[in-house]
């Protein structure tokens, strides 16, 4: 559905994107009587990446009670572990029953935005032409930009090849030769699903990932009728979930701790239990810490690597070509389909944003140097009036990402409401933004993630870790929840 077409000409927000970020945006935005108000987004759907990740098993690796809006909750969940179906019709849902669908305009994709100084208002262009608003919260965060291995010959493969994040509904796999490209989150889920199917799967591992147990079950009907009936209970549930993925943060999930050894335990009795065959054990054997690439959670994964008709290469790939994989030791797989499983270009997705600031800067310039990075991962100085959710260090290893966004839908709100108070644009401190920068990359030097002995999609090309959350989400609760506006400047 799309917004209609007699909206205002000056919108007071602007919101990118309809997915758990920007529905929250919308929906606070809406309770708190701020407007006139759009939603743009460039699917043709409701839901972000659950509304583009459909590939076979997609599921979510965070409990369903913990996985969704406080504010919007939802009683019947038909799984401990929501699969994408039901957490894109969940969004949906939502947003139709808090009124947000005339509001949206969908297929329509944010292209640039150039802050107008004297007028105090940002000109945006979309592919559907353009808009004016006084504020933009950007709700696109960094997993819709699918990437690719920069391997030699990738395009030469004749069969069909593309991503877990833009799945070809129209190739049946059945009865295929299928190699899958890489080991991540994607790879953890879809694999099992593929192995049922696929005459023959091969595998290509780079680097075997730490997975424990996912413990995965049907929720009861009496459950679901209890937390209908007593909402008290649900939120019960909620906060001892959240408390629970809490805790892991002394686990090694953000830095090694005298803990981290017993949880890589954890992973390494489920791995031994689950895998008898000692050289295929050897082969899925992490060499470095828990926690510095993501962990997973599966209970079919390592059952699907030991069906007959699947293969684990753990040799690296020389280059692709018309007729399959060859691995640098000269094997020739054959194959009738590819599938990259190779996650997202998390740092490209903000830095393609074509945002002009105040004096011509771009966002990219800004970000040239000392690399991505904004004052609670929420606001940089020198662009007025822009907003991000689930911007640089905001992300989570080890709870849910979706408590992070409601820490930064109140953050923002205040800083409208600063705006609803007489000022013409807010804007971080330059002064502020380093000291909170300096702050975070001092607690990022001994994490996990820099001392674990992995690479991963966490750092950028100067290896620094622009993506995640160095604590617990109640440390960034306490900085974060409350705009102070002494770190900002009004005008």
């Amino acid at each position: 559905m799309n917004a209609q077409d007699a909206a205002p000409t000056i919108l007071e927000v602007l919101i990118v994107g309809a997915g758990f970020s920007g529905l929250a945006m919308a929906i606070r935005c809406k309770q708190a009587g701020i407007g006139p108000l759009r939603v743009i987004e460039k699917a043709e759907g409701i839901g972000g990446t659950w509304h583009e990740n459909t590939y076979p098993g997609a599921a979510c690796d965070v409990p369903s009670h913990l996985y969704s809006l406080s504010f919007a909750p939802k009683a019947d969940w038909t799984r401990m572990y929501a699969p994408q179906p039901e957490i894109r019709a969940y969004l949906r849902e939502t947003a139709e029953r808090n009124g947000l669908m005339p509001l949206l305009q969908l297929k329509t994709a944010f292209t640039g935005a150039t802050w107008d100084e004297a007028r105090a208002l940002w000109h945006v262009e979309t592919d559907r032409g353009p808009l004016t608003a006084r504020v933009i919260v950007s709700g696109m965060g960094g997993l819709h930009h699918p990437a690719y291995p920069n391997l030699p010959g990738r395009d030469s493969f004749v069969g069909p090849a593309f991503h877990t994040a833009a799945w070809d509904h129209s190739v049946d796999l059945a009865g295929k030769r299928v190699g899958v490209i890489g080991t991540g989150a994607s790879a953890i889920q879809v694999v099992p699903e593929l192995a049922k199917v696929a005459a023959h799967l091969t595998l290509f591992q780079r680097t075997p990932p730490w997975i424990m147990p996912k413990h995965d079950h049907a929720i009861p009907e009496a459950a679901k009728a209890r937390y209908r009936r007593l909402p008290l209970l649900r939120r019960i549930e909620r906060a001892r979930l959240f408390w629970l993925h809490e805790l892991r943060a002394l686990f090694g999930f953000t830095k090694v701790s005298k803990l981290t050894k017993q949880a890589e335990g954890l992973a390494r009795h489920h791995l031994a239990k689950a895998v008898k065959d000692r050289d295929l054990r050897a082969k899925l054997t992490p060499d470095y810490r828990l926690g510095c690439k993501r962990v997973l959670i599966s209970d079919d994964y390592y059952p699907a690597l030991q069906r007959p008709n699947v293969t684990l290469e753990t040799g690296d790939i020389a280059r692709i070509t018309e007729t399959g994989v060859t691995t640098a030791n000269g094997t020739a797989h054959a194959l009738d389909a590819i599938v990259y499983a190779t996650g997202f270009d998390v740092t490209g997705s903000f830095a393609r944003m074509d945002l002009v600031g105040r004096d011509g800067l771009r966002l990219a310039d800004a970000w040239a140097g000392a690399g991505m990075g904004a004052y609670q991962g929420i606001t940089v100085a020198g662009f007025p009036n822009y907003f991000m959710l689930l911007g640089p260090n905001t992300g989570l290893g080890h709870n849910s990402i979706v408590s992070m966004i409601e820490v930064q839908v109140r953050h923002v709100l205040d800083c409208l409401e600063a705006l609803r108070g007489g000022a013409r644009a807010i804007e971080v401190r330059p002064e502020a933004q380093a000291r909170f920068l300096e702050r975070i990359q001092t607690r990022l030097a001994d994490s996990i993630w820099q001392t674990g002995g992995c690479r991963s999609w966490y750092l950028d090309a100067q290896g620094r870790n622009t993506t995640l959350w160095p604590d617990s989400v109640m440390a960034y609760r306490r900085s974060a929840r409350r705009a102070r506006m002494t770190d900002y400047r009004l005008g």
